[in-house]
Formats: C-alpha cells, structure tokens, sequence
C-alpha cells in the first residue's frame, strides 16, 4: 500500500495531480485551468467543469485588482476564513464582511431585507473598483446587481457563487446577463468554499507565487 501524504503542502500537491488525472485532456485555457481547478480541489466535485461561467476578461481585471490593493468584500463570515488573509496582505489587500455589524442588522429590520442584502448596503463605498465575493446568499448578489443596474457602483470584479435552490440559480443567471467581469457557476452549486478558492487562485496569481505557466 502507498503511503499517503501526511504534510499540508503535500496533500494539495496531490490533491491537484489526481484532479489532473481524473480531468485529462481539456480546451481550458491556463488561466481559466488554474481557478478551475482548485475549485474542484475545494469540493472534491468535478461537475464544476461543466458549470462553471467565467467573463473573458474576469481573471485578469482580477488579478488586477488585487494587484492594485483594491478591497474585497464577502458575504460571511465563513467566507472570509477561508480567504488567506496572508496573501491578501502580501498585496495590500484588506477583505471585509460586515454581517455581523450592528448598523446592518438594524437597515435590515427597518427595510424589510436580509442582513446578507444590508451588508452590502454597509460595504457599498468599499465596492467601488473592489471584488465583491458571495457564497452563500443569493439577496447579497442581487443587492449589488441592483446598486449595478442604477449605476451606483462599478465593482471590478464580481465572484457570485451564492449557493441553493431558491433564488441562487437566478441570482447568477442575472449576473451572467450584466456582461461585466464575473466568475459564478449554472444552478444551485457554490458555496464559501469554492468561493474563498477562486479567491486565493486569483491571489497565488497576482502575487506571482504560482501560475499557469508554472502549472502550480
């Protein structure tokens, strides 16, 4: 019997060869390649090599922005853990979640919305030109396509992979027919998991530590 990997850094560089061998041949380009991958490295699922959606210019304005220090804003808590804050700082790059604020919880009982949707409300300065990022909750991705359609905010990059049966699969049917810079998936699949990983894809790139080129 083969010993199994035991070290973190081992276990990923393995987890990544068998997504290789399971995949096989493929027309994805590098950079496309890279996210996808280790969106399936996050949840173990391969049908995100069928429902995954990316905008042609998503992964650069991406890395750009993240190269340019611009913000990210996620919808949990949750979300934000699973982002690697060190890389985020090696750029100079701050990442907030606002759903536990007191001010959000109050506009959602005063508008009748979600907290998730008020959050957004909260972060709407920091959306400007930043990566908006939601994994969970389909109001949070309709509240910013919203401030989007009135113009009120121009977000870089927008990674909506809200997950669910209600509302989720709209949600990003939505987004994909905004035309802008996004990364989302068809139907109910997403979650903070695959969301924090097109994150930290975005960032390993941005920070030049592994790439396409690299195949790492």
């Amino acid at each position: 019997m083969t010993e199994a990997p035991y070290l973190p850094h081992e276990i990923e560089e393995e987890s990544l060869r068998r997504i290789e061998e399971a995949v096989g041949a493929h027309d994805f380009p590098p950079d496309v390649w890279f996210v996808l991958r280790r969106m399936i490295h996050a949840t173990g699922d391969l049908d995100f090599l069928h429902n995954v959606r990316l905008h042609p210019s998503a992964i650069e304005v991406g890395v750009t922005a993240l190269r340019g220090g611009r913000p990210v804003v996620t919808d949990t808590r949750m979300l934000l853990a699973g982002i690697s804050t060190e890389r985020l700082r090696g750029l100079g790059v701050d990442a907030h979640c606002f759903i536990d604020d007191p001010v959000v919880a109050q506009t959602a009982l005063r508008h009748g919305i979600t907290r998730s949707a008020a959050a957004m409300d909260r972060a709407l300065p920091l959306l400007e030109q930043g990566i908006v990022v939601i994994g969970n909750a389909p109001t949070a991705l309709l509240r910013v396509l919203e401030f989007m359609e009135k113009g009120a905010v121009h977000p870089a990059l927008v990674i909506g992979l809200p997950v669910g049966f209600v509302s989720a699969p709209e949600a990003k049917e939505a987004l994909i027919r905004m035309d802008f810079p996004y990364i989302t998936t068809l139907g109910p699949k997403g979650g903070s998991a695959v969301a924090a990983s097109t994150v930290n894809a975005l960032a390993i790139m941005a920070l030049e530590e592994e790439g396409p080129c690299q195949g790492g």
